[in-house]
């Protein structure tokens, strides 16, 4: 039986709302990132400071991300209303807001003609384009699947807001490592292929259930004692080196199944001819 407590906090309408304020200050920090870009032409700050405040309210934002589902579970809040504000909140935040990052770097930059501004414009576009379609799908499952899964198919869109985030504030960090000319150039490819990733069938693991898991599970605890020595050690480098791992990891990990696959099935027809 549910305790007191438990029935109070699903009878009561103000706590019913707390998710859907969560996802609101998601969608806030959003705009706040892109005021912040907005105004780098005018900025007192350097231009890769102005940047990298930018990605790190949109790093923040993934804190109410995370929390608005928590916090629908806790008051059996869930709704379809829910799930909608949700994946707008995530358009804006982890579409819309990186997208104009890269634009607005690579246009501050280097001075560019006519043709690279429409192909850089085209590559963020490719971002924010795949984003859309990666929210609506995930709205659809969401609706007609109702049920959770341990993967995601396709890199989820904060998983690629944070790969560009983490670039930018891995270049302002280390400048003498990463030469701002060449962050201008990369970073909107780099964003495209993000973007078809949130759109394929690759398989991504999903990290909050991942956490949830390390204490029934002392491998997976053992990794997140290193991850946190190592984000102890190395901070900001170490960051930036997790998230893109986790970006790669579900190309990597999809090849060496499609190898594997593809010599059992050799190995089959072996036997079958022998």
């Amino acid at each position: 039986m549910k305790n007191k407590f438990c029935i109070l906090l699903e009878e009561n309408r103000w706590f019913k709302s707390v998710p859907n304020a969560l996802t609101l200050c998601n969608s806030l920090c959003g705009f706040t990132a892109m005021l912040l870009t907005l105004q780098v032409y005018q900025s007192p700050r350097g231009v890769m400071e102005v940047f990298a405040l930018s990605a790190w309210v949109i790093l923040f934002a993934m804190i109410f991300d995370a929390l608005d589902g928590f916090a629908a579970r806790i008051f059996n809040a869930a709704s379809m209303k829910g799930i909608q504000m949700d994946s707008l909140a995530d358009m804006v935040t982890f579409g819309v807001a990186p997208a104009i990052i890269c634009a607005i770097l690579a246009h501050c930059v280097k001075a560019m003609n006519i043709w690279q501004n429409i192909i850089t414009y085209g590559f963020c576009g490719v971002y924010l384009g795949c984003a859309a379609l990666r929210l609506a799908t995930y709205n659809v499952h969401a609706m007609v699947e109702k049920k959770s899964s341990d993967k995601f198919t396709g890199l989820p869109s904060p998983g690629g807001a944070a790969a560009v985030c983490s670039v930018v504030i891995f270049c302002n960090e280390y400048t003498h490592l990463a030469p701002i000319k060449y962050l201008a150039f990369g970073l909107p490819i780099y964003a495209a292929v993000l973007g078809l990733l949130m759109i394929s069938n690759v398989q991504y693991t999903h990290i909050g259930k991942w956490l949830f898991s390390i204490r029934r599970n002392k491998k997976r605890l053992a990794i997140f004692l290193v991850i946190l020595l190592a984000i102890g050690a190395f901070r900001i480098a170490a960051v930036a080196v997790l998230i893109n791992l986790y970006i790669f990891s579900g190309p990597i990990i999809a090849l060496f199944e499609k190898i594997k696959f593809i010599s059992r099935g050799g190995a089959q027809r072996q036997n079958q001819t022998a």
